[in-house]
């Protein structure tokens, strides 16, 4: 950097000086402390003592590159507190280029430092910083730090967490982590029907917190490799009688299965999973029936010789005794072509008579695609997720030759669940 050791010990003091004399709370990041107290123990220390008799309130270590273990940080702290440093005015400020940035930060707690650097999610530089998401949820859980450390974080608080980190990926515009810990659709989720069957006799067995703790739920989807206990489970959650009959029961776990053959995939769309089961249970409301729906795509050009894609579909729904007949474009207000499904989903939901209102604030957050079987005949699988203006969000489901098929059989399973949701009364 063309300075010396001893003129950058001076910069540091004299800056920290400064910024306290003007009354100013300094946070001083050690960059690369643990890579530079490896190479030279003496001078790392010399620095973190400088950075506090200069006035410091916080001397932050950080792990820049990501790649220190558990044992390495905790180490590192303890020499410092040997030392003579004041373990209560440290940080830790962790990367996880190893997937270690959490087990870092609470290795670091453990050893005496009593500040974590983190950000939502584990956003930041490459492949991210310690996150936050992961470590309070642990910090108040989990005895060994909850016995001995105040967050200022209240259990209420802590409820908000799952949520907190959904908005996070809306304003981003990404899809949530299903498998995130504490907080992902699958944290708590039970798939294997010998899991399910122990889940509901004693909730430890898989489970290490209570989800509600966290603001998540539980989980019990059906799938080919569930049982009986899943499917009980799992009607009970959606509110579903199935009266015991344990020979229909085993009728509809049958037809689940032999859907999930063809490609459906109903661990992943428990919305779907609801209204095929309560279709075969005789449960399912009428709301409306779909006429016909048709979808066109073309390329043009505009007025200034642009080549531009335009889809529109029109839906024609009976609602009761009446028909409606919906158009709707892919374009956005800024004129940004969306895509067929996004107007055929505009044209789903342009008109549904009494239900318009319990429909308005749904919206499409994701869509995935997969083929289930390779060549021209090919299987296609749709996967929708819907978020409401509450924020509740669910998944649905649709498996066809034809992808737009498959993309309205989802977005219909969507509409439905949500009226079923709402209490909605059939037609």
């Amino acid at each position: 950097m063309g300075i010396s050791l001893d003129e950058n010990v001076e910069l540091i003091s004299s800056s920290i000086k400064y910024l306290k004399s003007l009354g100013k709370e300094v946070h001083f990041d050690a960059e690369h402390f643990f890579d530079g107290f490896a190479a030279n123990k003496k001078y790392a220390i010399s620095i973190v003592k400088e950075a506090m008799a200069a006035g410091a309130d916080w001397v932050v270590l950080c792990d820049t590159n990501g790649g220190c273990m558990p044992d390495q940080v905790r180490e590192t702290i303890k020499s410092l507190i040997n030392e003579g440093i004041d373990a209560s005015k440290l940080g830790i400020h962790a990367h996880n280029d190893t997937e270690n940035a959490v087990a870092n930060s609470l290795a670091a707690v453990q050893a005496g430092v009593r500040q974590i650097q983190g950000t939502l999610n584990g956003l930041g530089e490459r492949c991210g910083n310690a996150n936050l998401i992961s470590l309070l949820p642990t910090l108040l859980l989990k005895p060994q730090f909850a016995e001995k450390f105040v967050t200022g974080v209240t259990p209420d608080s802590l409820k908000e967490i799952t949520r907190a980190s959904r908005i996070m990926d809306d304003v981003l515009n990404r899809v949530p982590n299903r498998f995130a810990p504490y907080v992902g659709s699958s944290a708590f989720a039970h798939k294997a029907g010998l899991h399910a069957n122990a889940i509901l006799k004693d909730t430890e067995t898989y489970e290490h917190i209570d989800p509600e703790l966290v603001g998540n739920e539980r989980i019990i989807p059906v799938s080919n490799q569930a049982g009986l206990s899943n499917l009980r489970e799992k009607l009970q959650q959606a509110g579903i009688k199935a009266d015991g009959d344990t020979g229909k029961l085993s009728m509809l776990l049958k037809e689940i299965k032999d859907k999930e053959s063809e490609g459906y995939s109903f661990d992943s769309a428990n919305a779907s999973f609801e209204i095929f089961a309560r279709r075969m249970l005789g449960q399912m409301p009428n709301f409306f029936e779909v006429k016909r729906y048709r979808v066109t795509t073309e390329r043009r050009k505009d007025t200034i010789g642009n080549t531009k894609t335009l889809s529109e579909a029109v839906v024609v729904l009976k609602i009761g005794d009446k028909e409606t007949l919906s158009v709707s474009e892919s374009m956005d207000e800024e004129m940004n072509d969306l895509g067929p499904v996004n107007a055929l989903s505009k044209a789903i939901s342009k008109d549904l008579g009494q239900y318009q209102d319990i429909i308005n604030g749904v919206r499409l957050i994701d869509f995935k695609v997969r083929i289930t079987s390779g060549g021209t005949s090919a299987v296609t699988r749709v996967l929708i997720d819907s978020e409401d203006e509450k924020g509740l969000r669910w998944s649905t489901v649709g498996v066809s030759a034809n992808i737009l098929d498959a993309s309205f059989q989802a977005l219909l399973d969507s509409i439905n669940w949500k009226l079923i949701k709402e209490g909605a009364a059939p037609n």
